[in-house]
């Protein structure tokens, strides 16, 4: 979006606040699926962005949700459960009981543990229903079963009469700046469901796959995306396994798609150091890798086309949120040229968790506004600003 655009927004929500563009949300989704052989469908994380559910819920075919909350978004939002995949290393047995009873059964449930197994199974006993589960195979971590589990799972399955047991599902981290590691991933995954029919007999309908395509956040991220990109095009492309191929992307198809605009509230000099205070901070503002602002976050001061602060020369200016700790930095011995108060800092690639991950309840300040802006460039209140101090009063 242009400054104009940003200022005429700013102006009617007020700051801070978060913007969500649809247009940059459906190029990405584009870029992301052009990429892939035409088996392929994504999987949208909304823990990666809950605001842009329903944006999403029209450009992709699945959407992921890891808890109750993330669940009920989704039925607020009207989504068919046929578009859900219900995963998450625990599962409220309630709330398991329920998906499995309704009339219609999320698309797929995925199985983190021979609990989740045991559970899923007993539920659809009871329930006279055949439930599809994707097993999650664990990277090394709390996520998922390891391959000799899965294995054992495979070869037993016959004892899970209620369970159709679809495909395998892994997800190994975020953030993968090269190519190398997603092939090799890939190639691997390819390898052990080609073991698992030829041991056991069962073939695989569905790959579920998070490749954790990365996002440049700061100036020294340096990696070709195209390059990737192909890489991992070609690695699904020459899979032996037949089946269907679901991508699960979460960061990276939304990461572009945010701004966060935030009002500079004061200015000063003190032992020659620049600082300025804006009215967001960090329990609005995060960025995956960054610390006390060692990193600098793509942000700009928004000119309002008047030619002001355009010729005037940059100063290196500290930026610092309105919370009471010294953790609250934003940007550090940043070039700016025009701030003073009253300016608006915008700052770039938050369309994903930097909404959510922030220390919202610290010093009691609301929650900015959301707005989405749709394809014909007409924003939308998704939200309004939410007053926290509620949830930190105690019972008097």
């Amino acid at each position: 979006m242009t400054d104009t655009e940003l200022l005429d927004l700013a102006r009617t929500f007020g700051t801070p606040l978060y913007l969500f563009d649809e247009r940059s949300l459906r190029s990405r989704v584009e870029t992301i699926a052009q990429a892939c052989p035409d088996r392929t469908e994504l999987c949208f994380a909304i823990k990666a962005n809950p605001f842009v559910v329903p944006q999403m819920a029209t450009l992709v075919p699945r959407l992921e949700v890891c808890s109750p909350g993330e669940l009920s978004i989704c039925e607020s939002c009207d989504i068919d459960p046929d578009s859900i995949v219900v995963s998450g290393v625990y599962k409220d047995p309630v709330l398991m009981d329920e998906l499995v009873a309704a009339p219609k059964l999320p698309h797929r449930f995925t199985i983190e543990s021979l609990g989740q197994l045991e559970l899923l199974h007993g539920l659809a006993v009871r329930h006279a229903r055949i439930v599809p589960v994707l097993i999650r195979l664990t990277s090394g971590n709390q996520f998922g079963i390891d391959a000799e589990t899965l294995r054992e799972v495979i070869d037993a399955r016959e004892r899970y009469p209620n369970l159709a047991i679809k495909g395998v599902q892994f997800f190994s981290g975020t953030q993968k700046s090269g190519p190398r590691r997603i092939v090799r991933e890939i190639e691997r995954l390819d390898e052990m469901l080609g073991r698992l029919e030829l041991e056991y007999g069962w073939r695989a309908e569905e790959l579920e796959y998070g490749p954790g395509l990365p996002v440049a956040y700061f100036s020294d991220d340096a990696f070709d995306e195209q390059a990737l990109l192909d890489a991992m095009g070609t690695a699904l492309a020459n899979l032996r396994f037949p089946g269907k191929v679901t991508l699960e992307v979460g960061r990276s198809l939304v990461a572009a798609c945010g701004t966060y605009l935030t009002r500079v509230v004061d200015t000063k000099c003190d032992r020659g150091q620049r600082y300025a205070i804006v009215d967001g901070g960090i329990h609005h503002l995060v960025y995956y890798g960054q610390s006390m602002a060692m990193r600098q976050p793509p942000c700009r001061i928004l000119q309002d086309g008047s030619g002001d602060g355009g010729a005037e020369c940059e100063t290196t200016w500290n930026v610092f949120g309105s919370l009471c700790t010294v953790n609250d930095i934003l940007a550090k011995q940043l070039p700016l040229a025009g701030l003073e108060p009253g300016r608006i800092i915008a700052f770039e690639q938050v369309g994903a968790y930097s909404m959510t991950e922030g220390i919202s309840l610290f010093l009691s300040r609301d929650l900015p506004a959301v707005v989405t802006v749709g394809i014909d460039g007409a924003p939308r209140l998704s939200r309004a600003a939410v007053p926290t101090h509620p949830f930190n009063t105690p019972y008097c």
